[in-house]
């Protein structure tokens, strides 16, 4: 089996590209990515790869040529790659249009005349735009952000290709934390960890009350694996998150690891948006984890250098 991952030295690339490799049914992976996040962990460490079987190509989404090459090799493709944002902010539309829509677009566009038989797009939970009530897969798509507008679109580029005999997966994410080589620091539990661990201190948006819908980046990581080497999932539309928390939920957790942790409220007069996704029923493995936010994070704690 041979698999093309765009965006695979990102975030949650860079965990899923450890996962693949340990695969023996995987033959070959390529990591597509134009490193625009100056993203070069994943290179460098003491976890080594198997050169023979990794292989690194720069470009970016919108280069179909190059693209087209490594789509012609590749059995499953994962299309992580995206413009990428925390789901609530707003900004940059034109950026967010040419690489989530318009890139997903050429992409679907290259596989519709390939070999491909999976194709596994990792959209998010922002398509839903916002909402105090839990919402669930069934739930109609009312994106807020000019983020979440982008990867609506893509959505429908990637509708097509399920009736052309690709079996096509789209993953709306729920809110990704965790430790990874390639980390993020703008999503907010890691940036929380960040900021209580070298500052003592975090500040918060609003009265904290506000929600947001979260999966573990390890966890993550090995739905994704899994969605390419077994068969036991349909192809579908799929939620994947675990859990919800409010933000006063995540201090709380924080102060635990951190007892003497400062915390500041700025604008708490503002009524920030909520999102409450249900754990998608369909996936066992998402619906037999107990609250692990508090092992989550003091594993996390404990990857930092000092």
């Amino acid at each position: 089996m041979n698999i093309l991952v765009t965006g695979g030295a990102g975030y949650i690339g860079t965990e899923l590209i450890y996962a693949l490799e340990k695969e023996n049914s995987i033959d070959s992976i390529v990591i597509y990515d134009n490193l625009s996040r100056n993203n070069y962990n994943l290179f460098l460490g003491r976890s080594k790869l198997n050169s023979k079987k990794v292989r690194f190509v720069k470009g970016t989404i919108l280069d179909s040529r190059k693209l087209k090459v490594e789509i012609d090799k590749a059995d499953v493709v994962f299309h992580l790659a995206a413009k990428v944002t925390t789901p609530f902010a707003d900004h940059n539309p034109h950026e967010f249009d040419q690489t989530n829509n318009w890139g997903t677009a050429e992409l679907t566009y290259l596989l519709e005349n390939s070999n491909v038989s999976k194709f596994i797009y990792a959209s998010s939970v922002s398509v839903y735009g916002a909402s105090e009530k839990e919402i669930d897969i069934t739930t109609p798509l009312q994106p807020k952000t000019f983020y979440g507008i982008s990867k609506l679109n893509a959505e429908k580029h990637v509708a097509r290709l399920q009736n052309l005999g690709i079996e096509t997966y789209t993953l709306r994410l729920g809110n990704v934390y965790g430790y990874s080589k390639s980390m993020r620091f703008d999503s907010v539990i890691n940036k929380f960890m960040f900021e209580a661990n070298f500052r003592n201190h975090i500040r918060i948006y609003g009265d904290g009350n506000q929600t947001r819908s979260f999966i573990h980046i390890n966890r993550l990581s090995n739905l994704l694996k899994n969605v390419a080497i077994e068969n036991t999932l349909k192809p579908d539309v799929y939620n994947l998150v675990e859990h919800t928390f409010s933000i006063n939920d995540i201090v709380d957790e924080i102060k635990e690891i951190y007892p003497n942790l400062e915390l500041t409220y700025l604008t708490q007069n503002m009524n920030m948006r909520s999102l409450r996704v249900q754990s998608d029923s369909r996936i066992p493995e998402l619906n037999i984890l107990e609250n692990n936010l508090n092992t989550d994070l003091v594993e996390f704690k404990n990857h930092f250098s000092f």
